[in-house]
């Protein structure tokens, strides 16, 4: 099964999507992340994606009045929600800049009013947050939108994620394993995953969300059959913010999407056949013919 964001298909072995996570490392700074933007189209990557809240309504009552440490002093935790979101008009700049570079874009709402807003806006697809898996409300308004629904499966059992999948449905849906802690230890990517969510999806395609450090697990997610990858991207992993630790560097992603790249040429079709690369030190080295 594939599924469609704008005019790219995903899946039945069509090359891996590649998301760049803006997500929040862009510090509500409209310039910050146009060159994220910049830094994902040159690296080749497919679309960029960001987190829209509606600060009110997604921020957990318990978290809103904690005091926060920020670059714009100390404020509270709804407070800086609200510093970093962007408005209507600073995400129809990102969109512009993102078109012009040649890259989708999309976001994950965390709310229901946040749908809506990414939907005025024309967006070719949804991204569900782990955090979000089991926010059926906001499902079902994704789900009614039409739209292919990317959804992560971190911190979630699988009685939950069957749950959400049975509401979203599968006609247009992608999933991405996952596992939400920043940064991700390899010891608990648990890759095998990939193919336990194909079996247990049949004809659902399976991606990769990954918050570890360097590539090395993301590329072997790719080898497990990953139809797409996501990563958080920043320009540098020591900035202020709670997701550039665990984000690719420009030249990091760079090297991923080559990587990527080496990978689906080199996974071949299974087909066993001698190449014509091998005619010569076959006739060379083998001493008793078939």
């Amino acid at each position: 099964m594939t599924v469609s964001i704008g005019s790219r298909v995903i899946g039945g072995g069509r090359p891996a999507y590649v998301i760049a996570e803006i997500g929040l490392n862009h510090n509500g700074d409209v310039d910050l992340a146009k060159r994220l933007i910049d830094v994902a189209a040159d690296a080749g990557a497919d679309a960029v994606k960001f987190q829209k809240r509606t600060p009110e309504i997604a921020t957990p009552s318990h978290m809103r009045d904690i005091p926060r440490e920020t670059p714009w002093g100390t404020m509270s935790y709804l407070e800086y929600r609200h510093r970093v979101e962007f408005d209507r008009d600073q995400y129809i700049e990102i969109s512009d800049h993102a078109m012009l570079r040649g890259l989708e874009w999309f976001a994950s709402p965390w709310d229901e009013p946040s749908v809506e807003f990414l939907e005025d806006l024309g967006v070719h697809a949804h991204k569900v947050a782990s955090a979000s898996l089991t926010d059926h409300a906001l499902l079902r308004a994704l789900r009614d939108t039409g739209k292919t629904v990317i959804l992560s499966t971190g911190m979630s059992t699988i009685d939950e994620i069957d749950d959400a999948v049975e509401v979203i449905g599968t006609e247009r849906l992608l999933l991405m394993h996952a596992t939400s802690t920043y940064p991700m230890e390899p010891g608990e990517a648990n890759l095998r995953m990939i193919p336990a969510l194909r079996d247990r999806f049949p004809g659902v395609p399976v991606g990769y969300s990954g918050h570890e450090r360097g590539l090395q697990i993301s590329l072997a997610a790719v080898a497990l059959g990953a139809v797409a990858v996501e990563r958080h991207i920043t320009l540098d992993r020591t900035m202020w913010g709670s997701d550039h630790a665990a984000s690719l560097e420009p030249t990091g992603l760079q090297h991923l999407v080559r990587d990527i790249r080496v990978i689906e040429s080199a996974l071949g079709d299974g087909v066993k056949r001698v190449y014509e690369s091998e005619l010569a030190p076959k006739a060379k080295l083998r001493r008793v013919p078939a």
